[in-house]
């Protein structure tokens, strides 16, 4: 029999067919194309018998493979990406996302879990959890993974690549002015606001030696984008501003310098500014333990100014002679198969997922197969395109070169290894591997909620942004937005334009009676879409500037909150006299004990010490006269409105104020 006509009867692919009947103990190899008739017609008869057999075998396999090795130990930061979380389980991404799923908690691979989550599934899965205090494991991990990837054993063979320098500081410290002035480029003003709003790559030359320098944002929003310049980076350089000095940001890269443990030089910028004061920033550097040269400390420090270019040939010296120092870790093979970290990705409309990629070993080289960010949930392609920083079209890519490739089957995310592979069997092993354990779609993060946050307010939120640094920086930020009585939910993040699908998710939420807000980052809605959101009655809200769009949510949120009401006592009057009762008010003769009583202000009527009524005082008189204010010792008469009062004689009136005052969020 025709093996296609058999696996036509058995209602499955021949290729299927192909790979079960020989793990079923049929020797029928893959490129049969006949059965024999009395072994198919056995096959046929007993194929419900062998399926479940086969299903046994899968389920074994499955079970065999999430077993960890005994005593497995994983540490496990305070967040942590489900991408990364598999990882450290050495675990397909599907797997950990049902084993989310059965603890209530439906997240994509891209989303962000806390270690009190991630604790219970690891544990649940036979593995012994400790916890991080920050993301210094991952880092770790990775690092460890690209110093085996790189080969340093044929020494004939290593190069000196040039050495990666990232220029971190505050806000508008002028770093890519510097980095302009360097380059004789106009880079800052082609950036919304002059502030940096993705990680720039770019080359100089200097005494016929090439130096990659990372230009990082400074905005307090980028703090997970300037981390990732630090992952890459051989030397830093901190610049800081002579007439500001140090500031929040200065103070967080030089964290992250002392954490990556990089060697690093201080561009003291802006000296042509005539409030300039040198002195001052190497006083206020002396005081957090980094002593300058000249003060008879290690830390270099240079006077330079962005604008005049003064000092700027010292600068790239002084970087030379570090990478000099440095020479050793910057050793490596140009033959081998590429690697490389991607430091950012984004989906672009004509050329498809689009990622810059630091080459930092080996030679990428178009039609070049690659894995980037591994098996379990990452990507693979064969490279169409190379594009240098200046996105002009390149052959190749040497170590140290940033570079923009074409070609990947999605958009990987920022900080995964690019691996080259010269194997195709290898690469169509790997391939194989992904499709059958990668999970297939992502599904948006929900989880249970507790008793007490159903008396949180939400505000929802559909992020769309261009590139996928953005959307890290952006859902950072917002998750730094704290109050215990609103939550800010990313219920969908995704890039590229607005689409019909946010609208109609949106929707739903709107339904439900939930504020949402779909909003986009250097992206646009097409006319159609925004005609659409106007039907549906959906906001939507685009952003250039990542400080504006952090400022329009926090003032969404702030309108959701409750408005605090703040009593103040003001005093007490005894009930001496009654005049007068009506439906909606009584008079009556009081006694102030203490304090002082106000007109309109607010009375809670006691009796025998419970409350049984409140008002309010409309009209106060001390003699019969009309009086804005009697104190404690005066005899008054009070009009009080309110509905059923029955105020009796000995009844205490406490009187207070009561004003409204919004509340603010955490800083």
């Amino acid at each position: 029999m025709n093996i296609t006509e058999l696996a036509r009867k058995l209602k499955i692919t021949t290729k299927e067919l192909k790979q079960k009947l020989p793990e079923l103990g049929f020797d029928i190899g893959m490129k049969a194309i006949k059965v024999d008739e009395q072994i198919a017609q056995k096959i046929i008869q007993a194929w419900p018998e062998l399926i479940k057999k086969f299903k046994k075998i899968e389920t074994k396999e499955e079970k065999e493979e999430i077993k960890p090795k005994e005593e497995a130990i994983i540490t496990i930061p305070p967040f942590i990406t489900v991408h990364d979380f598999a990882s450290s389980l050495n675990l397909p991404p599907a797997k950990v996302i049902s084993e989310l799923i059965k603890n209530g908690v439906l997240a994509n691979i891209n989303e962000r879990i806390d270690y009190e989550i991630a604790a219970i599934v690891a544990e649940d899965l036979g593995f012994k959890v400790k916890k991080g205090t920050e993301e210094v494991e991952i880092k770790e991990k990775k690092r460890e993974e690209i110093k085996k990837l790189i080969k340093k054993e044929n020494k004939s063979k290593l190069i000196l690549r040039p050495p990666v320098v990232a220029v971190m500081g505050h806000v508008d410290h002028g770093k890519t002015k510097l980095l302009d002035a360097i380059r004789e480029t106009n880079v800052a003003d082609k950036e919304t606001g002059g502030i940096t709003q993705h990680i720039g790559a770019y080359q100089i030359k200097k005494k016929e030696r090439v130096i990659t320098f990372i230009d990082t944002p400074g905005h307090e929003a980028f703090k997970t984008m300037r981390t990732r310049g630090g992952e890459v980076a051989d030397i830093v350089v901190l610049v800081i501003a002579a007439d500001e000095g140090i500031k929040p940001q200065t103070l967080e890269s030089i964290k992250i310098i002392q954490e990556e443990k990089l060697p690093f030089l201080i561009a003291i910028n802006k000296i042509d500014k005539p409030e300039a004061d040198t002195e001052r920033v190497k006083k206020e550097l002396s005081e957090i333990n980094l002593m300058p040269e000249d003060w008879g400390g290690k830390t270099i420090c240079l006077k330079i100014s962005a604008k005049t270019k003064e000092g700027l040939d010292e600068l790239l010296e002084m970087i030379l002679l570090l990478t000099d120092l440095e020479k050793e870790q910057l050793l490596v093979d140009p033959a081998q198969e590429p690697i490389g970290t991607v430091i950012e990705a984004h989906l672009d409309k004509n050329e498809g997922p689009v990622a810059t990629v630091l080459i930092q070993a080996g030679t990428l080289k178009i039609k070049n197969l690659v894995v980037v960010g591994g098996i379990y949930g990452g990507t693979q392609g064969k490279i169409k395109a190379l594009k240098d920083f200046q996105n002009q079209p390149i052959k190749r890519a040497t170590p140290g070169m940033p570079v923009k490739i074409l070609g990947l089957k999605k958009v990987p995310k920022t900080g995964d290894i690019l691996q080259g592979l010269e194997n195709i069997k290898e690469l169509k092993r790997k391939i194989k591997e992904i499709k059958i354990k990668q999970t297939s779609t992502p599904v948006e993060i929900q989880t249970k909620s507790s008793s007490k946050e159903e008396k949180v307010k939400f505000l929802n939120i559909i992020l769309r942004t261009d590139v996928l640094g953005s959307q890290e920086a952006i859902s950072g930020a917002l998750e730094n937005i704290k109050h215990p009585e609103i939550k800010i939910n990313i219920i969908k993040k995704g890039l590229g334009n607005i689409l019909e699908t946010d609208i109609l998710r949106a929707e739903t939420i709107t339904q439900r009676g939930d504020k949402v807000w779909i909003v986009g980052f250097h992206v646009i809605a097409s006319p159609q879409i925004i005609t659409l959101a106007k039907e549906k009655n959906i906001e939507i809200k685009t952003y250039k500037i990542i400080y504006e769009l952090i400022e329009d949510v926090k003032n969404e949120l702030v309108k959701l909150l409750e408005p605090e009401r703040i009593k103040t006592e003001l005093g007490k009057v005894e009930v001496i006299a009654l005049f007068r009762k009506e439906k909606n008010y009584q008079i009556v003769g009081g006694k102030i004990k203490e304090g002082r009583v106000l007109k309109d202000a607010l009375a809670e009527i006691y009796r025998k010490e419970k409350i049984i009524n409140k008002g309010i005082i409309k009209q106060l008189q001390i003699t019969r006269q009309d009086v804005g204010e009697a104190r404690a010792g005066s005899e008054c008469g009070l009009k009080i409105e309110g509905q059923n009062l029955n105020i009796q004689m000995g009844d205490v009136l406490e009187i207070y104020q009561e004003e409204e005052r919004i509340k603010k969020l955490e800083d």
